[in-house]
């Protein structure tokens, strides 16, 4: 018999490697380049509302004339999410983040020398496409690579960096926008992840899912084997696989993204959608509408409540940090379900507390702690709910799901402003949100218990 006719049964079996390493360190250089692109992906996002009034007076508009710029990018996320993730599952983690990182970083810099703000709008919605490519993507290598009792905080960790990308662009606009124009804003969005891409190409390797399923006898895997085991003896060993032969036979064809629909996968599936539809919805519902709410209902001037977001701000970093760490600890879907509970009670309680008084301002870090930390939590456990074959595929559509809501929900604030709702009524509708994201996480527990992901 040839080598190129050796038995899978004699393969060598990568999985047990996987499941019982505890050494962070070789890690360590994917996790800390994988932050710094969320980082930036979160500050490119974020960042043209801290800039729009300075643009629209630069291009002579009103500041209703960046309406477009908003809906084409909202529109390329939501695209972007939906196709990014099936090709990456089929053609490579590493190089789709590389092809992503480049290429939204090219057309960040573009608007600087646009004529008018409809290309500004065409440049941004093509990004968008692009930036989506980032998150499942960072869920899907980070879940790969990590050891089994680190996974939910590696993914917790690199989220922080997403979290901070956004407060970053307010910094930026804060410090540059008077003396170097909005331009100065696309400028670093466009100059770093062109500047991180031969850094991400040097210090990561693709994942030993996906390369054992390309090549599995790829002498690269031995490599980054041993690198994770030093004392791992693979003489003779010249064939890998991952898994049981049993699951690679029922493993979904890679880039298959109606799989997450098969396998007894579509319950879970469902309800994963309707937990990011809603908890995503909120989240923009609430960055839209949460600072007028105050304003015209309470009459809190603006510049107060920018000043106690930042509180909130704090919280969210301390929750996206820690959340991690606490479902490796304490569980997965246990900790959610508090933390959405409780988060519903934080948002009732904003709505009735005196303005500025020490319970509000509790209530205001418990809640940006907990629905920072809620939305880190659910894209740990959508990371894992899915196969490595389609595991970007997963966590992109409910991503897709997320930026629909992100769409759809934030009318619901102009709404209750119309219907002139008093602030309370207002945040105890908004508490709805998180409760259902918590309805939801009981059926995404029970769910998954029955469909095997086979990491």
């Amino acid at each position: 018999m040839t080598a190129d006719e050796t038995p899978a049964a004699a393969a060598f079996d990568v999985q047990p490697v996987m499941e019982r390493q505890t050494r962070v360190t070789p890690h360590l250089p994917l996790l800390i380049l994988m932050t710094l692109v969320m980082l930036i992906d979160g500050y490119d996002v974020f960042m043209l509302g801290k800039i729009a009034p300075a643009m629209a007076a630069d291009f002579g508009e009103p500041v209703t004339g960046l309406t477009l710029v908003f809906i084409l990018q909202q529109a390329g996320l939501a695209v972007g999410s939906f196709v990014v993730g099936p090709l990456s599952d089929r053609y490579g983690r590493k190089t789709v983040v590389l092809i992503c990182v480049a290429v939204f970083g090219l057309l960040t810099l573009a608007p600087i020398w646009a004529r008018t703000l409809t290309e500004v709008a065409l440049m941004r919605g093509v990004a968008g496409l692009f930036l989506a490519g980032i998150i499942p993507n960072a869920a899907a290598m980070l879940t790969e690579f990590a050891p089994p009792h680190r996974r939910a905080a590696f993914v917790a960790i690199a989220f922080t960096g997403y979290t901070a990308g956004g407060a970053g662009s307010a910094l930026v606009a804060i410090w540059l926008l008077d003396s170097h124009g909005w331009e100065s804003a696309f400028l670093i969005g466009g100059i770093v992840p062109l500047l991180l891409v031969p850094l991400f190409a040097l210090a990561t390797d693709e994942t030993l899912q996906f390369r054992i399923r390309r090549n599995p006898r790829d002498p690269a895997i031995r490599r980054t084997l041993q690198k994770l085991d030093p004392a791992l003896d693979l003489s003779g060993v010249d064939q890998f696989r991952f898994g049981s032969l049993a699951d690679e036979d029922r493993a979904p064809r890679p880039g298959d993204a109606l799989s997450v629909f098969r396998d007894g996968r579509a319950p879970m599936t469902a309800m994963l959608w309707a937990a990011f539809f809603v908890a995503l919805g909120v989240i923009a519902l609430l960055g839209a509408w949460m600072a007028t709410f105050f304003y015209q209902l309470a009459g809190v001037p603006l510049s107060r409540w920018a000043a106690y977001s930042l509180l909130s701000f704090a919280g969210g970093v301390t929750g996206t940090t820690s959340i991690g760490f606490m479902m490796d600890r304490f569980g997965r879907s246990r900790v959610l379900i508090t933390l959405f509970i409780v988060d519903a009670v934080a948002l009732a309680l904003i709505g009735l507390l005196p303005f500025g008084s020490a319970p509000f301002i509790a209530a205001l870090i418990v809640w940006g702690y907990c629905q920072a930390g809620g939305q880190a939590g659910i894209n740990v456990i959508c990371a894992q709910a899915y196969p490595t074959s389609i595991r970007a595929s997963g966590v992109g559509w409910a991503f897709g799901a997320g930026r629909v809501g992100g769409i759809v929900l934030p009318a619901l604030g102009g709404a209750m402003l119309a219907a002139e709702a008093s602030l309370s009524q207002v945040f105890f509708v908004v508490a709805c949100g998180p409760l259902l994201v918590a309805a939801a996480l009981v059926g995404i527990h029970i769910t998954m218990a029955r469909v095997s992901p086979r990491v």
